[in-house]
């Protein structure tokens, strides 16, 4: 029956000892309960083994005396049969869970003592000693003086024990760090040991509570985030699983040195294992319905510290239904749902209208609203009747007033709209399957209500036929066509540009400075009562979430005459479902964010810009979540570049010859260079090292392409050859199998090749400007062309694969009719274009003096240039949603543009 919980916060539990609880000592009416002597920074705790019997909590700061008779003390009550006994005389005792319910503590006035036999009377000077201790603690004036001689009492016990090594799983384990942690659990932290080996995580309470260790095998985690608590950089919280809400543990660490130490050793490790993502990468994936609305605001809640396991930064989750009074919810009109666009604050006018006046007229720093829209009180609110235990220890033994309960949908939705201090917004729950929180299922005692109806069920709106239809229908509104049109203009206001600075006072979206990240450096103050005090009340009051975005997020692009309802996948979870009914949904939404990129391309502007290499770049490649881009070069060196962290994480040199190009097979496993020392290279990214070789030509490889299980090289040796991959078993000696399909000869060395979206034609370039188009299934010639008098830079295929651009020293962009050869049309360029991408009409190049061009290939002119590299742009990588790419230079460097719209 005990937990965490029954302490008050940021209370910590050292010890318990077997004992028994004497009643009524030496009377005719003494009674004994055996259980469990808790001993807590603030309190004794007493659990009985008979669960009728209330759990006895004892303040220490109540105490009048606590002691233990000496022997030679006259009318000692304690014999030999009752040595090991402690007094605790005190003025104040709660009775909590009395015949195992869960309801609000009994408080017990006057002066009561209570006489607890140890089990073990070797023990009791010591354990006296303890409670002396802080009763002298609890006794201090001044809450930061109190926290800070309980502070060093908690820091002395762990200094004086270590983490057990017998509790590793196996003796052959390697020990890379141990230092002291906290267990972070909602409302209440747990003091022990951290210690990370070769293959686990543990975590040893210092109280053996709730086990003697914890244990997470590093092969099963999946993320890992750190995490801000109190305000400082010192979480850390760890995933196995990929999409869940709640993590498998959350460490708060003494020092950031620490958190930093362990995160590494972990990222590492899991490094080889999994893909990290970013705000980015999700916002991409949102953008194209591959994540739904919910999975998407899961994923910004993670990135933003916000995490199940602390209250203050708990997920949160906007109202979307504005309507709970007519019997049919109609996701098709408008007035359905509440404007995404404004905070809770600003969806009245008329109560908007008054806080815009106090704010007018209020000193610096000033706010809008004096209270958050996500704290733990708001959360517990919700939850209530899921976790009373949560809210009991939040408010000291106590359910808030009746009438303050979450008694309705309607009610407090009425309240959030009129209410002068009601700003809150919802928690993930309202969008989940489970809808305990809306019954009274553990027959609660919430109190009555004016009225005189007891607190019961949550009442529902007229619409919803019960907890499960409502969680539903919440679910399809947040999926509905509306939601997925404006959710982004929401994202903006809790995650993105417009919840700081100029841009949140013009959005009416400011709330008390000490809410914001950075509003306050607790490291500077140095008075320890005004830092307790100022924690304290930043915790209670709620933070807001990180900011994600400072610039504005983009809008879902949404299918025509498609609606993004899941009304058709009743009993479909959210989080497995996908967002769009079909595929052809998926072709028509990448079609349009495609044509809206393309259609924005002027618009690309430089984001980030690293030196990698120390001759040119000349191939890049990145993982499908974007978070790693590897780089080839003439220096002879693949690099990974990690764009969180923008370092290099890896640099492999596999000869001394240039390497020409790199590609990244599926999966995001291997990637595989082309050599100038005639071979292909296949690197694995899990394991780190050269996985393979294929020694395929006689001269320089100087182009690979991957399709369908298929490599395609080209080579100096004149031919183009296509081989069938059969990967190998990586943890095995076994390596991959190469299989030649077929060769295609040439006159002259080949330069570049590309095919086209079917993989059924394949263009080849050489050195002497003969451009060649195969029938790759019969392996023949189709046309042959001679159409410069330069060697042949990369080329590409239209969408449709009917046209083929090329270009080339000769300083012209060239248009071929894949079908009969046939020159189109030519546009004449100031320089030679290195390298390039294009849409069937426009076409971004990177040219030979280091700048971006735009050209309307129909019109013939240049529409935009973008000053970039100082030499030739040597390589180019664009995105899949063509928003977003990364060219390479002769400057050494690469650059990531973004497109602003």
């Amino acid at each position: 029956r005990f937990s965490l919980l029954l302490l008050n916060l940021e209370e910590y539990y050292f010890e318990q000892h077997t004992a028994n609880h004497v009643i009524n000592k030496g009377c005719r009416d003494e009674r004994k309960f055996r259980g469990s002597l808790k001993i807590c920074s603030k309190s004794i705790i007493f659990e009985p083994d008979d669960n009728v019997q209330p759990i006895i909590k004892i303040p220490l700061r109540d105490c009048i005396s606590i002691k233990a008779p000496e022997d030679n003390e006259a009318n000692n009550p304690f014999t030999r049969d009752t040595s090991g006994g402690i007094s605790v005389v005190c003025n104040q005792v709660f009775l909590i869970k009395e015949r195992n319910i869960i309801a609000p503590y009994k408080t017990v006035r006057g002066r009561t003592e209570h006489l607890f036999q140890l089990d073990v009377a070797g023990k009791l000077g010591d354990v006296v000693q303890t409670l002396h201790q802080l009763y002298r603690a609890s006794c201090l004036d001044k809450m930061g003086d109190q926290a800070a001689m309980i502070t060093a009492i908690l820091q002395s016990r762990l200094a004086r024990t270590s983490f057990d090594k017998n509790r590793f799983q196996s003796i052959s384990e390697t020990l890379h760090m141990e230092c002291k942690a906290e267990m972070v659990t909602p409302l209440v932290t747990n003091p022990g040991h951290v210690c990370v080996t070769d293959a686990n995580l543990y975590f040893q309470p210092l109280n053996g509570y709730p086990k003697p260790v914890v244990q997470i095998t590093l092969q099963n985690v999946h993320r890992i985030y750190k995490r801000r608590h109190g305000l400082m950089p010192l979480g850390l919280e760890v995933f196995c699983t990929e999409n869940d809400l709640c993590s498998d543990i959350y460490l708060k660490f003494y020092n950031y040195q620490d958190r930093d130490e362990l995160y590494f050793l972990i990222a590492t490790y899991i490094e080889n294992h999994i893909t990290e993502h970013t705000a980015e990468s999700y916002m991409l994936q949102w953008q194209r319905g591959h994540i739904s609305n919910y999975q998407y605001l899961l994923h910004l809640n993670n990135l933003a510290d916000r995490s199940c396991n602390d209250l203050s930064q708990y997920p949160v989750f906007p109202w979307i239904i504005a309507d709970y009074s007519s019997s049919v919810l109609d996701l098709t009109k408008p007035e359905t749902f509440r404007d995404l666009s404004k905070p809770i604050g600003a969806l009245n006018k008329e109560r908007l209208d008054r806080l815009l006046t106090r704010y007018q007229e209020m000193p610096e720093p000033k706010f809008m609203y004096g209270s958050h829209y996500s704290s733990p009180g708001y959360v517990l609110f919700y939850l209530v009747r899921v976790a009373p235990e949560y809210m009991l220890c939040l408010q000291n033994g106590k359910f808030d007033h009746a009438d303050r309960m979450f008694n309705s949908l309607a009610e407090t939705w009425k309240n959030c709209l009129d209410g002068a201090t009601d700003f809150k917004e919802l928690i993930p729950e309202f969008y989940e399957n489970d809808s305990s929180f809306l019954v009274n299922s553990l027959k609660l005692d919430l109190g009555k209500r004016q009225g005189g109806k007891m607190v019961e069920d949550v009442e529902l709106p007229p619409w919803a036929s019960g907890p499960d239809d409502f969680l539903q229908k919440s679910q399809e509104a947040l999926e509905s066509q509306y939601v997925s049109e404006h959710l982004h203009e929401w994202i903006d206001i809790i995650f993105g540009y417009k919840q700081k600075g100029s841009e949140a006072v013009a959005a009416h979206n400011v709330f008390h400075p000490l809410t914001y990240e950075g509003g306050v450096d607790l490291n500077s103050i140095m008075d320890p009562n005004e830092k307790v005090a100022l924690l304290t009340q930043i915790l209670e009051f709620g933070q807001t979430p990180k900011q994600l975005f400072t610039s504005p997020h983009p809008r879902r692009i949404i299918p025509k005459s498609k609606s993004l309802s899941r009304t058709s996948s009743h009993n479909v979870s959210i989080t497995e479902s996908p967002v769009f009914l079909n595929e052809e949904s998926f072709e028509d939404l990448t079609e349009e964010s495609i044509t809206l990129a393309w259609n924005n391309i002027a618009k690309l502007k430089l984001a980030e810009q690293y030196k990698l290499h120390k001759e040119a770049v000349t191939g890049i490649a990145v993982t499908c979540n974007g978070s790693s881009v590897f780089t080839t070069s003439q220096d002879s060196t693949l690099k990974m570049f990690s764009k969180e962290s923008k370092t290099i994480q890896r640099s492999v040199s596999f000869s001394n010859m240039a390497l020409s190009s790199c590609l990244i097979l599926p999966g995001d496993t291997t990637v595989i260079s082309s050599s100038w020392d005639n071979h292909i290279y296949f690197y694995s990214i899990a394991f780190g090292r050269r996985q393979d070789v294929l020694m395929g030509h006689d001269d320089a490889v100087s182009k690979i392409c991957w399709r369908d299980g298929r490599l395609y090289s080209a080579s100096w040796d004149s031919t183009v050859k296509v081989w069938r991959c059969v990967p190998g078993e990586t943890l095995s000696n076994k390596k991959h199998h190469f299989e030649l399909l077929a060769e295609l000869e040439h006159d002259v060395s080949v330069n570049t090749i590309n095919l086209n979206a079917a993989n059924t034609i394949l263009a080849s370039g050489t050195k002497e400007g003969t451009i060649s188009v195969w029938d790759v299934t019969t392996e023949t010639v189709l046309h042959q062309a001679f159409l410069l008098l330069f060697p042949v830079f990369p080329f590409l295929f239209c969408t449709d694969s009917r046209h083929l651009l090329s270009t080339g020293e000769d300083c012209c962009f060239k248009v071929i009719d894949v079908q009969t050869g046939m020159l189109i049309s030519s546009v004449i360029t100031d320089e030679p274009q290195r390298c390039f991408k294009w849409d069937g009409n426009t076409i971004l190049s990177g040219s030979q003096s280091g700048e971006l061009l735009i050209w309307d290939l129909l019109g013939g002119k240049v529409i935009e240039r973008i000053k970039g590299h100082t030499g030739a742009v040597t390589s180019m990588w664009m995105s899949e949603q063509c928003n977003s790419v990364i060219t390479g230079g002769e400057d050494k460097q690469i650059m990531f543009w973004k497109l602003q719209y």
